[in-house]
């Protein structure tokens, strides 16, 4: 049994929570399943609010899986959480995304983008 499959057979017996989410996610983007991926990431966020590598991994599935203005919400709120977490690696990685989401057509103007 392959890890994804471990990882899902946890979440099915009842098992959730951010790291397990963030690692599904992780492993289903790799595979390029984006909107999967996003999903999973979109828990992690949701049951921890400080989890910056999750905030920049869902912010890249949702650009990757074409959903630019979900992508640019959570970009920003994620540049937030690791600039108050002195995660300084994170925004700018997540600034990157942003800057290219604007580029994908993000009818906000991110140009400026901290």
């Amino acid at each position: 049994m392959d890890m994804k499959q471990r990882l899902q057979d946890m979440l099915a017996g009842g098992q959730d929570n951010a790291l397990l989410r963030f690692s599904l996610g992780e492993l289903l983007a790799k595979e390029g399943e984006h909107a999967a991926a996003a999903e999973h990431l979109g828990e992690a966020v949701a049951l921890d609010p400080d989890y910056s590598a999750a905030w920049k991994l869902y912010g890249k599935a949702l650009l990757d899986s074409g959903q630019v203005e979900p992508a640019i919400d959570a970009l920003e709120h994620g540049i937030t959480v690791a600039e108050a977490r002195g995660d300084n690696q994170a925004a700018r990685e997540m600034q990157v995304f942003l800057r290219r989401a604007a580029k994908q057509g993000g009818s906000r103007d991110t140009a400026d983008a901290p």
